[in-house]
């Protein structure tokens, strides 16, 4: 009998993905490319969950704030999807492994038929050696909508995927090296916790907003991930995405970031 392969989930925020002048960060993706390969070389089923497409569309028109109108921030959004799946697509080559896009929606994984068809695409993608890359549909999900499109952000994505098929573990990576007992952005002496095995009041309480002007979470967000693994027996770890190769290391089980579950 095979032995069952280990499943992951990786998500990369824009922060990881946009460097702080606006522009595409290509040395961050060339090396998620090369760790994310490396494993799956090795075995592992990985699954990329990626922020990034406005980031990217406003890199690729020469713009340095979105627009305020929501058309103009969609039509960003597919001109960037495009460009990012681009760049996946040739490095992950540059490393012999393909990749498959899937843009969902909330109501693709809440409606029972279009969720299997999701489900049976990533095994699918999964079994012939190939790695999915997820991100919202954002041309299509828009606040204005009457119907529940829209995920709160790609935190929340990353941890419906990883539930929905029974990942192993779910990696975040982030524009913050750890979950700390307040922001380390505002008071020096902020503490990294390590361990999280219960979310409590006060830990909910020392969360904050989005630090970057790119990305739209923030621990709060990231604390629902968690919360939402925890909730399935399953292991999230916020760690820095400033060297997508720290996943190595995480995947290792040594101690960086702050892993949360028991």
């Amino acid at each position: 009998m095979a032995e069952k392969k280990q499943r992951i989930v990786v998500k990369v925020g824009t922060s990881s993905l946009i460097l702080p002048n606006g522009q595409t960060n290509l040395r961050a993706i060339d090396r998620l490319a090369f760790t994310l390969a490396t494993l799956n070389h090795q075995g592992y089923e990985m699954v990329l969950v990626s922020s990034g497409a406005m980031g990217v569309g406003l890199a690729s028109q020469g713009l340095r704030e979105r627009p305020k109108p929501i058309a103009k921030q969609q039509a960003l959004a597919a001109i960037g999807q495009t460009e990012l799946m681009r760049i996946y697509s040739q490095r992950f080559l540059d490393y012999q492994t393909q990749v498959g896009q899937l843009l969902l929606t909330r109501d693709v994984l809440h409606f029972p038929v279009s969720r299997q068809h999701v489900l049976n695409t990533i095994s699918t993608l999964l079994d012939d050696g190939v790695v999915p890359i997820i991100n919202e549909n954002d041309p299509v999900s828009v606040d204005e909508l009457d119907h529940h499109t829209t995920f709160s952000d790609n935190d929340e994505l990353s941890a419906l995927v990883a539930t929905r098929i029974g990942a192993d573990l779910l990696i975040v990576l982030s524009d913050i090296d750890a979950f700390y007992d307040k922001d380390p952005h505002k008071y020096p002496d902020a503490q990294p916790i390590r361990r999280v095995e219960e979310l409590t009041p006060e830990l909910k309480a020392a969360a904050s907003g989005s630090s970057t002007r790119f990305g739209t979470g923030g621990m709060v967000t990231k604390l629902h991930a968690a919360a939402t693994t925890m909730e399935h027996h399953q292991q999230m770890v916020l760690c820095s995405g400033a060297d997508p190769r720290i996943i190595f290391k995480v995947v290792k089980g040594e101690a960086v970031g702050t892993r949360f579950g028991k």
